[in-house]
């Protein structure tokens, strides 16, 4: 659950701005908005997604910035009052429309920040998906460094050792030797190379970029969809009921739930989205199945090859921090930012 999660985290002051209100759009600009994202998505050659915790919210996760998220809350000395385990969390109706979108070829790459799982557990195939800060259930080797996801969450926050084994098995049957250890970042981790590397590949091939429920405070993470601003004819759509923090360089904002935007996206393009299944999720079969077994879930270094050899363009120079505002309202982490 998002509590547990965060209270794993190390105390960290500024968590950003928070408890932002929630101003939805009238009902007949959201039919109109959403209209013009179907026909842009329609028509995009390299569509990518960036998600965020309100993703998430109607599974039962809280978010952490909104007028009922954990951290809104935690200023107030108060914890929400829905907080689902992640463990009983199953995939949103958008979790699943964006899986079929993948699919279909309509987007081409999901980037999140969310470590809740959902995406993995959707049956999205790893090489579509970049996990920025974590997942609650993988895990990784600290000596032959292969990602392990595995059929409960994990108990550490931090990257810290687990207590488990290796499952992975050398040449000759021999087990490796290394520990795992959780994924999931604290305030001063650094995000993992290849994660980035891949999620800042296709964010600049984007030309469309699709933001949605998150209020883009945490960087790199938050600046990655403006890389499609940058292509010729480039789109920045951004979904979230709150105001976000690059507001201004979007060229469509739908103030609406993520639900409800998913799906009338999915109508109007006539794509059949299949609901949320135990027999798609990796996890839920540990469950039905056999607790021992696991999913090697290491992104290959071949996926970030194949991306490369799309872009045909001069690579942009990569920033290692952001520029900070005068009135320093912006956090440096040692991984992100949060603003």
């Amino acid at each position: 659950m998002s509590c547990s999660y965060a209270d794993g985290l190390s105390p960290y002051l500024n968590k950003g701005k928070l408890g932002l209100p929630e101003i939805p759009d009238r009902p007949e600009d959201v039919s109109y908005k959403i209209n013009t994202l179907a026909n842009w998505i329609k028509n995009s050659k390299h569509a990518v997604v960036h998600t965020g915790a309100g993703c998430s919210t109607s599974a039962g996760i809280p978010d952490f910035r909104g007028p009922k998220g954990v951290w809104t809350l935690e200023s107030k000395g108060q914890k929400p009052d829905t907080n689902i385990s992640f463990d009983l969390a199953i995939p949103t109706p958008a979790h699943m429309i964006l899986k079929n979108f993948l699919e279909v070829g309509l987007i081409k790459h999901i980037v999140t920040q969310n470590i809740d799982g959902l995406h993995l557990r959707s049956g999205v195939r790893r090489v579509q998906l970049s996990e920025l800060h974590g997942n609650m259930f993988v895990a990784k080797c600290s000596y032959c460094e292969r990602y392990i996801a595995l059929p409960d969450s994990l108990p550490t926050v931090g990257q810290k050792e687990i207590g488990k084994d290796c499952p992975i098995l050398k040449s000759g049957g021999r087990r490796c030797r290394g520990k795992l250890h959780d994924t999931l970042l604290d305030w001063e981790d650094n995000l993992p190379a290849l994660e980035l590397l891949t999620a800042e590949t296709q964010s600049k091939l984007a030309d469309l970029s699709i933001c949605l429920g998150t209020t883009l405070q945490i960087v790199p993470a938050g600046n990655l969809p403006l890389r499609a601003k940058k292509n010729p004819r480039g789109r920045l759509v951004i979904v979230n009921l709150q105001a976000t923090k690059h507001d201004k360089k979007a060229d469509l904002i739908i103030r609406e739930k993520i639900d409800i935007v998913m799906d009338k996206l999915a109508r109007i393009l006539n794509v059949e989205v299949l609901p949320y299944s135990p027999q798609i999720d990796p996890i839920r079969q540990f469950l039905s199945e056999d607790r021992e077994k696991f999913v090697d879930w290491t992104l290959p270094n071949t996926s970030l090859n194949q991306t490369k050899k799309l872009d045909l363009r001069r690579p942009a120079k990569r920033k290692h921090s952001p520029t900070m505002p005068e009135d320093n309202a912006e956090l440096i982490l040692t991984s992100h930012v949060v603003t």
